[in-house]
């Protein structure tokens, strides 16, 4: 902790961190704190989520507070909630051994009443986000003209967000001697722009190379067929038992349908999306930081402010189109000195977008086999002997209990008794994995595994089935295949050709599992409808193709008409003007 010590920071606060594991600081405090302490100077710097920015103005921040002075004195500006009460948390942490510094969070989706009694009562600190800052200093709430320094964290967010009015109208209304710290991952036009409109003279850090990936994450690439996608998130998931992770999609659908599926196949997991009303977004934060959640399914725009530090894995179900919104995923694991892991689940018709990602990131992706079953029934029988090895055994608390329980299992041998309780806890690993396929690699070859595929089903006896639900029920070929899966336990199930009409579904399927598919499908629903699935009579109409192209001949009638009457008129028009002449 000397180097702290050597940067200028204070026993007290040195304490307080030193309890929180602070051992060493990361480039970014060694560079910012000792301008922050010594000169008043403004200061951006550049640096990317996860590098210690909190604790770069926090510990100078707290350090500089006058407690005899009771007006505010700080201001930190963040783009989100979620962000808002991790850097108040951490200011209070910091100040653990200081009792008489008062730190406000303001925030909006919380009761502002609650938030100004406690503004009213004294802050040296205040945390908000721009909207709801901005609502305070409207209704005379907070004055900043005592303001000695403001903070923008993570500027550039709060622009991408829209909250650059907000920001002009807070600044402005500041003491024009504050010192004002920008910390920003990029530096984008908008940045430079707030930067030359509100700062003088800043001095400028950069904490490694923009862009570039940190050197504590792996980046893993699994190249699979599309209808694969989820089979290897649920075994990766699955050979990694320790994993603690973000699932990141493209569309809150997704988010949906991915923790939907996780969730009926028994894992700790939950979506976080724009749907969510603020107190199911706190609950369900709060079940990932206290690690009730394993796995968090999330779009970029809900996980923005989203600060956790002991991420093991971040994957990308779907790739950004932006390579910089990769690093800021990958930036979410290999936090505070630990390793971690960032996953991308892709397929050939994306190498462009890898390519992309691993120049401007300056990373190499390392192409991974998809796990097989025998690999992971593997890895999670030894994870269970190690718990098992492990676990404590309270003497006291189970004593009573033994000897109905030796009486009971007397019957078995040492052996025995072993297969037991392994098979017990094991199971359903064994069961899901015991008749799996391998996952191949996708080397661009979708089209002849189809054209097999198609063969193959030919060569079945199939029959069809109808399920009560279709288009107005929002179902795709794909989420037909999940159900199916989900019914019977298992992604080996051929299905045919799939007839999806307005209010149900017809669906050629492998006569042999045709009963237990029926029996097993009322346990299940979708979107609010509990599934019936019945033979059906009625023959599959492939009108997918025919629509399409009735479609696409109507689009040609309708170019043709429209050029023929763009001539017409052209010809019209030629004939008024010869005319006037």
């Amino acid at each position: 902790m000397n180097n702290f010590k050597n940067l200028g920071i204070e026993q007290k606060l040195i304490d307080s961190i030193s309890e929180l594991g602070f051992e060493n600081p990361t480039p970014v405090q060694e560079k910012a704190i000792p301008l922050v302490l010594n000169d008043h100077s403004d200061l951006i710097a550049l640096a990317q989520t996860g590098t210690g920015k909190t604790a770069a103005f926090g510990l100078p921040s707290i350090q500089q507070i006058d407690l005899k002075n009771k007006n505010i004195q700080t201001i930190v500006l963040c783009p989100t909630r979620e962000l808002c009460i991790q850097i108040s948390k951490d200011l209070i942490s910091y100040s653990k051994f200081l009792k008489a510094i008062k730190i406000t969070p303001v925030y909006g989706g919380a009761s502002i009443e609650n938030q100004i009694k406690a503004i009213r009562k004294g802050t040296h600190i205040i945390v908000g986000t721009p909207g709801r800052t901005k609502d305070l200093i409207k209704r005379k709430v907070l004055n900043f003209k005592s303001v000695k320094r403001v903070v923008l964290d993570e500027a550039d967010e709060m622009l991408s967000m829209g909250f650059k009015d907000d920001l002009d109208f807070i600044l402005d209304t500041t003491s024009e001697n504050r010192q004002t710290l920008l910390f920003s991952a990029t530096m984008s036009k908008e940045v430079r722009s707030i930067s030359k409109r509100f700062m003088n003279d800043a001095n400028e850090i950069t904490v490694e190379k923009l862009n570039s990936g940190s050197k504590n994450v792996e980046h893993h690439i699994y190249n699979v067929s599309s209808r694969d996608k989820y089979a290897t998130l649920k075994r990766i998931s699955d050979f990694n038992p320790e994993i603690y992770g973000i699932v990141f999609c493209r569309t809150r659908r997704e988010t949906k349908d991915i923790a939907s599926k996780f969730i009926n196949d028994g894992y700790s997991a939950d979506a976080i999306h724009g749907d969510l009303s603020q107190s199911q977004r706190d609950d369900v934060m709060s079940r990932f930081r206290d690690k009730t959640i394993q796995m968090l399914i999330a779009t970029d725009v809900a996980a923005r402010g989203l600060d956790v530090n002991s991420l093991t894995h971040v994957i990308n179900y779907s790739l950004p189109d932006d390579p910089e919104v990769y690093t800021h995923r990958s930036g979410r694991t290999g936090r505070a000195g630990n390793k971690g892991i960032s996953v991308v689940i892709s397929n050939s018709r994306e190498s462009r977008k890898i390519k992309s990602i691993e120049n401007k990131s300056q990373i190499k992706f390392l192409k991974m086999d998809v796990p097989s079953g025998k690999d992971i029934c593997s890895k999670q029988l030894f994870k269970l002997i190690e718990k098992i090895e492990k676990v404590k055994v309270d003497e006291k608390q189970i004593s009573p209990f033994l000897p109905d329980i030796y009486e009971k299992l007397n019957w078995l041998s040492r052996e025995d008794l072993i297969k037991h309780f392994v098979s017990a806890e094991f199971n359903r690993f064994l069961d899901y994995y015991k008749k799996s396929r391998d996952i191949k690699s996708d080397n661009g070859s979708d089209r002849s595994s189809k054209d097999s595929s198609k063969s193959r089903r030919r060569s079945k006896d199939f029959e069809n089935l109808s399920v009560n639900v279709g288009r107005k029920q929002g179902i795709t070929p794909i989420e037909l295949i999940s159900l199916v899966n989900r019914i019977t336990k298992s992604n080996e199930i051929e299905i045919g050709s799939i007839d999806i009409r307005q209010s149900y579904t017809i669906f050629e399927i492998d006569k042999t599992i045709t009963k237990s598919l029926i029996k097993s499908s009322s346990s299940l629903n979708h979107n609010g409808v509990d599934l019936k699935v019945i033979v059906s009579k009625e023959k599959i109409e492939k009108k997918y193709n025919r629509e399409k192209s009735e479609r696409r001949s109507k689009s040609k009638r309708d170019f043709k008409n429209k050029s023929r009457s763009r001539s017409r008129n052209r010809s019209e028009s030629k004939g008024r003007r010869k005319f006037r002449g």
